[in-house]
């Protein structure tokens, strides 16, 4: 009897890993474009990565600001404006960029620690639940030393948009 058990404790996980996990979605390239004026808030970009499924990209949270919320930079006849968005579709094994004049982070007040770190952890609030922990690397405000390397996914010309 306890031989049958043992037998079977042996070959159930190589029976399961035939079957292999659906793959996650991700984050990757996140950054944070701090704003040169502490009462305006600051920008985030970051690319999220779908998975074996499609997902929503439901919200954005951190400990190391006041707020934050998901925009995107819309041109209608001519004239650029901002909208707050709630959610965005992920497709399967696709993409959605968060970049400068397009989907962005507003970020209100950028907690010191995090500034001086170079770099915040944000919580990505996705749809099906998970919570997918990222470091986004923080650049001083243009016109700074720092804000003319290159870090993390774009360049110093960047900047110039949210």
């Amino acid at each position: 009897m306890h031989a049958r058990f043992a037998l079977i404790a042996l070959v159930a996980p190589l029976a399961l890993s035939g079957c292999g996990d659906p793959a996650p979605s991700y984050v990757d390239q996140a950054w944070v474009r701090l704003s040169p004026n502490k009462d305006t808030p600051s920008a985030g970009y970051f690319v999220v990565h779908g998975g074996d499924a499609g997902v929503q990209l439901r919200g954005v949270m951190t400990d190391y600001a006041l707020r934050v919320e998901m925009h995107e930079s819309l041109t209608k006849d001519g004239m650029t404006t901002m909208e707050r968005i709630d959610q965005v579709d992920v497709p399967a094994k696709g993409e959605v960029a968060f970049a400068p004049g397009g989907k962005h982070l507003m970020i209100w007040g950028v907690n010191d620690t995090a500034i001086s770190r170079g770099k915040m952890q944000m919580t990505f609030l996705m749809g099906n639940g998970d919570r997918l922990l990222v470091d986004a690397v923080i650049r001083k405000p243009e016109g700074s030393a720092a804000a003319a390397s290159p870090v993390a996914g774009g360049d110093a010309t960047d900047n110039a948009a949210h």
